[in-house]
Formats: structure tokens, C-alpha cells, sequence
């Protein structure tokens, strides 16, 4: 006996939501092996430098025999995050002046007036540029790793050797205000530490306050020998108000202020004797930003920052032989100022150097020479590092001081490099390694040469002397080789791909997609007519719409349009819309839908281009939303009215299309009513904390309070609520009376219910026009579609409204003011309605952020042109059937528009792996596009089970 029909339908449709999972589950592993291969960086060796450790006496010369002397004997380090170069060089060194220039003079006249103790450095920075990264790298000198950019909201502590562990090692005290990044890299390192959460980017002050408040006093105690003090005013400043604003002028002359107290404070206490004797101030930053405040990349403002070195204690004139004077200008006082440029890769083995403490077992930095020489300990007491057979003047006997470190710099890198490709599972090619290892003997052979002619047994000769003058310069040269040839080699081909692990990946993604493909041709039989004039029209749609797919998919292949992405989509966008215009004029059957859609998407574009002027180095106009941007655009200088008023008078309309929709939709009355208040009361908390950061409440502290942190609380409140009871209405509510439409349309309402709020307040004052554009583009898309089952009697969704619907969805990730790159993350939103950070909750509300209206608004939303919308006398189970199976169909077909994109962004990836821009643009491309495809698995998922 066979089962009833029902049965059998129902386990039919229940077999679509496993295969989903089925497919969720491949993707998954995919990626996962992809990632290990594709990211699966440089091996960190768990070897730690030791203060017995000895170079071999047969490898080195015998005035290289240990680890340097200290030549300072304290440092303070003030980290002052994100401070771009043009922070502290003058601004006659540019071709343009800015009002943020100029407004740390009190480092420039130092630079200026004091040449042989003060300097400005240039300190380029490795991609990525994100804090973890940049601390990471400038404690342990090696250089950093993508992968650890997911690290940077939960920092994990390093365990690799670094300056810290060897501070700690060789009995110095360490004292930390500021940053609590530097808890979390570095726990158990500090004999003190004034840690303050540094998250959130809102709050300028918390922890530069803290870092005042203990910053002088510290400086009068002699319980350290090194202390870090960590700002970050400028930085938030720069996600928030960008840096052409009032707010980060403001920091930048209070760090001015903060540095005069710093340095009086040193100076007064340099005296033989006093607590500063022999001392060194660095003042510097740990990656740049880009004018509208963002970092993570590898442009030009974001790797170029700042450093700054000053010694209280002046070194003799011989100084000026070592530091560089081909970048020098004047002042705006017509003080001549020169410039060097250094790498932070050579941060780690520099204070080292000085410090006197081994250096860490994984830098492949050099001991930059100029700050080397910057303190006075350099320069006195230069037997201290050899035993100098011949008189020699100051620079020669620094030179040979400088030579013995670089002795034991090189030592450090090649035993690093011995290690590290006996352990690794890839290493360095060989042809590589052997070059290496002929640079490594010829300096060893210049270093004997040159110790053999200063101790010789003629050393008083005047020709020996002059012999030991050219040797001494070629000796440090030979080192300098070396060293940079393997810096540069480490940059070129550090990353360790998983040739394998990656072909696997990339193989199940290849398989995945031609699976998905052949399902949807079996989804399209069932649903499809099975006359021939049917079949025949269909055939045209879907080659037009797989023609989109491929042309966007195939532009990942170019880094240019990678970098146009938003734009490219909108081209397409516009190409099937006037594609369709065409089509329904020679049909004679052209709509109302086609002229609004085609109107919209003249508006999109002018927002994209709003929305991708962000990622340009550019003021930061268009940091709230697009009328800003028109204001400046028509010249008004004055708009501060209407970017208060217009979000909110937005809104109103909004919501009141809203009201109306949900009104219309559904029909049965608890959850109507349910719907339309849990509506109407977010809308008004949106509304009320978007009025409270005007200047209308400015004196109400009350008010403020409760708009600014309960408000978006309500909404977050509501939303979560209203997931609950469309959850139970799915499971509990009746469907017996309900036709199929009703009921979809019903979950539909309030699924968007739910979740348009939310995305909706964390979009900010944009987000009522993006709503307005989102709405009114599935209005033509969802009356495209009703016009074409109507006039064909078709109930299947046509390919080209699915493909219009992912195209617009693009294009709305691109007009709210993302990008794929982390420092297109709007973090700021993560921080709606909460002043402290907590990673599941900030790490939520960033996803929501990121992915609402390009992932989780669309496919909650694919039903609406998955039902049947003509006049139909089938049978309620027969109708059942019908939109179920195109509900499916639909979300297969979207499924597969975003996994052909992401299958040829892993193979762009795998092809451009050693381009030059690998780290920079298609890594995190591939992250995004991978973080979208597991989304949109799971959503659709999800949709199937809450739909089915």
C-alpha cells in the first residue's frame, strides 16, 4: 500500500532543506581547506634567544663574540596609534598644506634645533597595517601575517620571542599604560600596567586620559626601565570624524601638549646623576591611515608613519656623518630639518641593540644606524665592545662599534634561517638559501679583513689607518647586504601555500557549483511546462542571465576591477534593466516597474560612487550619509539643519510604507497588530536616537542618555523578540484555512519585520534612503515578475529578475559605504547603543552591519518572486506544490549566482597568489567573498526549512 500523497509531498520538500545543508557542508570544508592552504603563513619557531647563546668561533670575528652592550639604560616609548607621517614632518615637505599639519611643533623644533640628538624618521610599515599585526611584528621583528587580522577584536598572546619576553628575561621592568591590546599580546610582561579598553571607537578620551594621568608622575619613579605609553585619540578620531576634522585637530595639539610635559620632565631630570642620565624618547606610530581615518591595507598613508627619537644627552658632532641628509628642508621658522626613512621591520633588533638584550630568535630586522646613533651610549665607552689596537676619532670608533653589532645581527638572521628551513614543511628555494649563504661568507670574510687591519702589527702606520677607514665602511656594507637581501626575499616569498590543501578546495568548489547547476536544470524540469514553446523562451533568459554571472564572476581576474567591483555590478545591473526596457517595447508590453527601475538605478549609481569615494584618499565628506556629499557638491557651506532633519523626515516615510505593507500583508490580527506596534515602536527609537545626537538635546543629559544607549537597545530588543514569535507562528500557528500565498507572505512579513530595524539603525542617518532605494528595487523586481506570470501562465521565477535581485544587493553593500577590505569595515556601528567592548556582542552587530543589506535583507526577501501571482484554478495542494518547489527553486538559483563569483575568486586567488597585491586587495576579497558564500548557505538553510 502505498503513502498518501501528503506524505509523499512532504518528504519530498523536506529532502530540498537536507540538500542545503548538504551544500552549506561542502562549501564549508572547501573554504576550510582552501584557507589552511592559502593562508597558512610563515611557521613561528618556539626557539627563544638566550644570553649564553654564542656564535661559533670559527663563523664570526673574534670582536663579535656575544650580544652587545646596553647603550641605554632607559627608553620610553610613547605610541601614539595611527599617526600618518604628515603628522609630525613639516608641511613644507609637501607639495600641499593641510590643517592638520604642523601641529606637533614641539617634535619639529627639536628635530630642527637639536640635529645631533633628534630626528625624524619615516617608518614604513608591512601590510596589513592593523594594530595587532603592526604590535606584533615591532615586538618580535619578524614580519606579520593575514591571518592574524581576525585576531585583532580578541587578541590572542604571543608565544614567539620577542623584545618583551627578553626585556622580562634579562631583569629589566617594563611599565604599559594605555592600549590594553599590549595585556592580551603580552599578559605576564609588565612589573605595572594602566590597561584601558581600546575598542570603541567612539570614546576619543578614556584611554588617553588614563595614560595622562599616569604618564608624568611615572617618569619621576625609578621602578622601570622601560615604559610604553599607548594613545589612541587619534586613531578613533580618524574611524569617526576622518582626519580633515576638528576632532583630530584637537587630539594633535593635545599631544603636543602632552610631549612638552615629556620631554621638560626628561630633560630636567638628564643631569649626571639624575634618573634620565643616559635615556632615549621615541615617539612614534604603528601604521598610518588614510584621510577618511581608515587602516589594514598596504596604500602609501597607511604603511607610512612616524618615528621620532630624541636622546637628552647630546652625542658628539660625529653623528651628523651616520644620519642621512639627502631628505632635509626648512621649517616654517626657515630652520633647515632633515628626514630619514627606516624600516619598523628593523624596530625589534634596533632596541635590542640598545637595550643590551638578546635579540629575538625570529627578527630578521638590521640595527638601523642612524637611531642606533642617536644615543649618547654609542658613542662613549666604545672599548666596551672591542678591543681597539689603534687611536681612532669618534666616528671611526662607532663605525667599529656598529660594525660588531651588525656581526651579531647578521649571526642572529642566518641561525634564524638555518632553523627555520630545517623545520619548515617548504622553506626558501635552494637557488635562494644559496645565495643567501655566499652574502653571509663574504661579509664574515670582509669582518676578519677588517679586524686583521685594525690589530695588526703595524697598526700606528698612516697607511694602516687609512686601510682600516675603507675596510670598516665595506665591512658594514657586506652586513647591510645581507641582511636586506633576506628582508627582501622574506617579503617576496615568505607565505607558505598548500599547493594541495588549495587544489582540494578548490576542486569540491568547482564540483559543488556543477552539482548546483545540474539540481537547478532538474528544478526547472519539474517546474517548467513540458510544451515546447515554453522551453524555447526560457532557453534566452537563462544564457542572458548566466552571461551576467559569468562577466561578473570572470572581472575578479583583474585587480582594477576588483577595486571597481560596486561599480561593475551596477553596470550590470543597468545592462539587464535596459535589456528589459528594450525587450517589453518591442513586445509591446513595457511597464511602469521598467521606467522607476531604470530611474533607480541612475540613483544608485550616484550613490555608489558616494559610497566608494570612501575607500579614496579624499576628505572624509561623506562620512554620515549622501547629503553631506550633495551639499558639498552644490557649494552649500552651511547644511547642518538638513543633515539633522532629512534622516528623520526619511524615516517617517519609511515607515510609513512599512506600516502600510505590513497592514496589507498579514491577516491574522495578533500578529498584524504585533507587527505594525513592534514596528512603529523601533522606528521611534530609531528616530529618538538619532535626534538625540543633534544639537536639539544638546543640554538634556537625560535625554541623551536614553537615545544614545536604551534606544538601540529597544530596537535590538524588538528585533530579537518579533525572531521569537515568527520561530513559534512557524511551528504552532494554523495553516489549514490559509492559502500558501497568505502564509508566505505572512513569515516573509514578519521575518523583515525583524530584522529590517536593526540593520536599519546601525546603517545610521543613510539608512533611510538606502531602505527607500532596497524597497522601491524589489518593487519593480516583484512587479516584473507578477507581469511575467501573468502573461505566460508560468509560475517559475525568471533567471534575470533573480540575477537583477543579487546584482542589487551588491550594489547596496557598495552604496552604504563598504568594501572588501578590512579597513571597509564600519566599525563604529559595532558600538550602536554600548560604550564597552564585548566580542560576541560588537562582533554581531559588525555582521549585521556588514552583511545586512547585501546578504540577510535578499534572502529573506527571495520568496516574494518565488509565488504565484496570477488568477489560478488549481487545487490548494496542487498550488502548495507549485510554490514550494519554485521557493526552492529560487533559492538554489541564488545559491548558485553567489558560489559561481566565489569559486572564481579562489581561483583569481590561487593564480595571483605572488602578485603584489595578494595581501593588500584579493586576500581579503577572498575572505569576504568566502564569509558571504557560508552566509548565504546558512540563510538559505535556514529560508528553506522557515519557508518550507
Amino acid at each position: 500500500m502505498s503513502p498518501p500523497a501528503s506524505h509523499r509531498r512532504r518528504s519530498q520538500h523536506l529532502r530540498w532543506p537536507l540538500l542545503f545543508v548538504a551544500i552549506l557542508a561542502v562549501h564549508s570544508l572547501a573554504v576550510y581547506l582552501f584557507t589552511r592552504g592559502f593562508l597558512l603563513t610563515r611557521t613561528e619557531l618556539d626557539l627563544h634567544s638566550s644570553r649564553d647563546d654564542r656564535p661559533p668561533q670559527g663563523d664570526v670575528s673574534a670582536g663579535c663574540s656575544s650580544w652587545p652592550p646596553p647603550a641605554v639604560d632607559r627608553l620610553v616609548i610613547v605610541v601614539l596609534d595611527a599617526l600618518r607621517f604628515d603628522f609630525v614632518a613639516p608641511s613644507t615637505f609637501f607639495p600641499e598644506k593641510h590643517p592638520w599639519m604642523d601641529k606637533l611643533p614641539v617634535l619639529q623644533e627639536l628635530a630642527a634645533n637639536e640635529k645631533t640628538s633628534a630626528r625624524i624618521f619615516k617608518a614604513l610599515a608591512d601590510p596589513p597595517t592593523t594594530s595587532l599585526q603592526r604590535l606584533k611584528a615591532l615586538t618580535t621583528g619578524g614580519l606579520p601575517t593575514f591571518i592574524d587580522v581576525g585576531n585583532s577584536f580578541g587578541a590572542p598572546a604571543i608565544v614567539e620571542d620577542n623584545i618583551m619576553h627578553q626585556l622580562v628575561k634579562n631583569g629589566k621592568r617594563v611599565v604599559m599604560m594605555g592600549d590594553d591590546t599590549w595585556i592580551q599580546l603580552y599578559p605576564e610582561h609588565f612589573n605595572k600596567s594602566f590597561p584601558y579598553p581600546s575598542f570603541n571607537v567612539k570614546d576619543l578620551d578614556t584611554v588617553d586620559n588614563g595614560v595622562i594621568e599616569h604618564l608624568l608622575p611615572s617618569l619621576h619613579k625609578n621602578d622601570w626601565d622601560v615604559l610604553i605609553a599607548h594613545f589612541l585619540g587619534v586613531d578613533h578620531a580618524g574611524h569617526i570624524f576622518g582626519v580633515d576634522s576638528t576632532p583630530m585637530i584637537q587630539k594633535l595639539e593635545q599631544y603636543n601638549q602632552i610631549l612638552e610635559g615629556v620631554i621638560d620632565t626628561l630633560r630636567s631630570l638628564s643631569n649626571p646623576g639624575g634618573t634620565h642620565e643616559n635615556n632615549l624618547l621615541l615617539v612614534m606610530g604603528d601604521h598610518g591611515q588614510t584621510l577618511n581615518g581608515d587602516h589594514g591595507g598596504g596604500t602609501a598613508e597607511e604603511v607610512e608613519t612616524s618615528l621620532f627619537a630624541w636622546s637628552p644627552n647630546t652625542p658628539p658632532d660625529a653623528v651628523l656623518s651616520v644620519l642621512d641628509d639627502s631628505s632635509c628642508n626648512a621649517d616654517l621658522n626657515g630652520e633647515e630639518v632633515c628626514i630619514s626613512t627606516m624600516q619598523q621591520l628593523d624596530f625589534a633588533a634596533t632596541i635590542s641593540a640598545l637595550l643590551g638584550i638578546p635579540f629575538p630568535f625570529g627578527s630578521i630586522g638590521r640595527v638601523n644606524p642612524e637611531l642606533y646613533a642617536l644615543s649618547t651610549g654609542t658613542w662613549f665607552n666604545q672599548k666596551m665592545g672591542t678591543d681597539a689596537c689603534t687611536s681612532q676619532n669618534d666616528l671611526e670608533a662607532w663605525m667599529s662599534r656598529y660594525a660588531e653589532v651588525l656581526c651579531v645581527n647578521c649571526w642572529q638572521v642566518k641561525r634564524y634561517i638555518d632553523q627555520y628551513s630545517a623545520t619548515s614543511v617548504i622553506g626558501f628555494p635552494s637557488e635562494d638559501l644559496q645565495h643567501i649563504t655566499n652574502l653571509y661568507s663574504r661579509a664574515q670574510a670582509n669582518s676578519s679583513a677588517s679586524f686583521r687591519t685594525t690589530c695588526s702589527s703595524e697598526a700606528g702606520s698612516q697607511d694602516k689607518l687609512e686601510g682600516k677607514g675603507s675596510v670598516l665602511p665595506q665591512q658594514i656594507d657586506a652586513y647591510t647586504d645581507f641582511l636586506q637581501t633576506f628582508a627582501k626575499l622574506s617579503r617576496s616569498a615568505w607565505t607558505e601555500f598548500d599547493l594541495w590543501s588549495m587544489g582540494i578546495g578548490l576542486l569540491l568548489m568547482i564540483l559543488s557549483v556543477i552539482i548546483q547547476a545540474c539540481t537547478l536544470i532538474k528544478l526547472n524540469t519539474i517546474c517548467q511546462p513540458s510544451d515546447q514553446k515554453s522551453h524555447s523562451s526560457i532557453i534566452p533568459k537563462f544564457s542572458f542571465a548566466f552571461a551576467l554571472v559569468v562577466i561578473r564572476a570572470a572581472s575578479f581576474l583583474s585587480n582594477s576591477y576588483i577595486l571597481a567591483e560596486g561599480r561593475v555590478a551596477h553596470f550590470l545591473l543597468a545592462t539587464s534593466c535596459i535589456t528589459g526596457v528594450w525587450y517589453s517595447m518591442v513586445e509591446g508590453k513595457f511597464g511602469v516597474e521598467n521606467l522607476v527601475f531604470l530611474l533607480l538605478n541612475i540613483f544608485a549609481r550616484f550613490g555608489i560612487e558616494i559610497g566608494m569615494s570612501k575607500q579614496l584618499p579624499a576628505p572624509a565628506i561623506t562620512k554620515d550619509h549622501s547629503v553631506s556629499a550633495i551639499c558639498k557638491i552644490f557649494g552649500v557651506t552651511s547644511c547642518e539643519t538638513l543633515l539633522e532633519i532629512f534622516p528623520i523626515i526619511s524615516l517617517a516615510f519609511v515607515a510609513y510604507i512599512v506600516l502600510k505593507c505590513l497592514s496589507q500583508a498579514i491577516c491574522q490580527r495578533f500578529l498584524k497588530y504585533f507587527a505594525l506596534c513592534a514596528t512603529m515602536a523601533s522606528y521611534v527609537c530609531i528616530a529618538f536616537h538619532w535626534a538625540s545626537e543633534t544639537t536639539l538635546f544638546s543640554h538634556a543629559g537625560i535625554v541623551q542618555e536614553f537615545g544614545r544607549s536604551l534606544s538601540p537597545r529597544f530596537v535590538y530588543a524588538i528585533g530579537g523578540l518579533s525572531l521569537v514569535i515568527s520561530a513559534l507562528y512557524r511551528i504552532l500557528g494554523p495553516t489549514d484555512h490559509l492559502r500558501m500565498n497568505q502564509r508566505i507572505t505572512i513569515l516573509s512579513a514578519i521575518m523583515l519585520c525583524s530584522w529590517s530595524p536593526t540593520i536599519l539603525i546601525l546603517l545610521g542617518r543613510q539608512g533611510p534612503v538606502v531602505a527607500l532605494i532596497c524597497m522601491t528595487g524589489a518593487w519593480c523586481i516583484i512587479k516584473s515578475q507578477q507581469r511575467h506570470q501573468r502573461e505566460s501562465e508560468l509560475s517559475v521565477a525568471e533567471p534575470v529578475l533573480v540575477i537583477q535581485w543579487s546584482l542589487l544587493a551588491v550594489c547596496l553593500f557598495y552604496l552604504t559605504g563598504h568594501w572588501c577590505t578590512f579597513d571597509g569595515l564600519r566599525y563604529g556601528a559595532a558600538f550602536i547603543g554600548f560604550d564597552h567592548f564585548h566580542i560576541i556582542r560588537q562582533g554581531l552587530l559588525l555582521s549585521i552591519d556588514t552583511f545586512g543589506v547585501s546578504h540577510i535583507l535578499p534572502i529573506l526577501s527571495l520568496p516574494f518572486i518565488a509565488m504565484v501571482w496570477y488568477n489560478t484554478t488549481s487545487k490548494d495542494n496542487k498550488l502548495k506544490d507549485v510554490i514550494l518547489n519554485n521557493i526552492t527553486q529560487v533559492l538554489f538559483m541564488y545559491g548558485l549566482i553567489t558560489a559561481i563569483p566565489a569559486t572564481l575568486t579562489i581561483i583569481c586567488v590561487t593564480i595571483q597568489r605572488r602578485h603584489l597585491m595578494v595581501w593588500g586587495l584579493f586576500a581579503p576579497k577572498y575572505v569576504f567573498d568566502a564569509i558571504g558564500l557560508l552566509l548565504t548557505d546558512l540563510l538559505i538553510c535556514l529560508a528553506s526549512l522557515y519557508y518550507n
